[in-house]
């Protein structure tokens, strides 16, 4: 495992993380959430989504079979909506309570739980909240 050695301004933290978040992920076949803030009730929101994956990787509706689109709005049926007043509050409803977990892939699960800090933190402090 490699250790970073120096520490990095807050500029080059953000390209780092820009840059990590070009990166190939394998996509998990249980879903996708669509994370959004409810401010007037004061929560996150998280609606899951089902997909299938093709065999180029990409996510598929499993009504179609069509590949979704990336850069358009597609009106779909979210299977559940989970919402928490905090992040880990967010998290032990999705993680803890559902049963089965919506989850396969812990990558997924750990990019959930930095999507759901982000957008408390933008719950609390008032600020814009767009998913990564």
């Amino acid at each position: 495992m490699q250790t970073p050695t120096a520490r990095l301004t807050a500029k080059e933290l953000a390209a780092l993380d820009d840059k990590l978040s070009q990166r190939f992920i394998d996509l998990d076949p249980d879903g996708y959430f669509l994370i959004y803030l409810d401010r007037d009730a004061g929560l996150i929101c998280a609606k899951h989504f089902g997909n299938t994956i093709n065999d180029k990787g990409l996510a598929c509706d499993p009504e179609t079979g069509e590949p979704l689109p990336c850069n358009t709005k597609v009106e779909r049926t979210a299977i559940a909506l989970y919402t928490g007043r905090t992040a880990k509050e967010l998290c032990i409803e999705i993680f803890e309570k559902s049963k089965p977990c919506p989850i396969q892939y812990l990558d997924h699960a750990a990019y959930l739980g930095r999507e759901f800090v982000r957008a408390e933190t933008a719950l609390i402090q008032g600020h814009e909240y767009v998913q990564d």
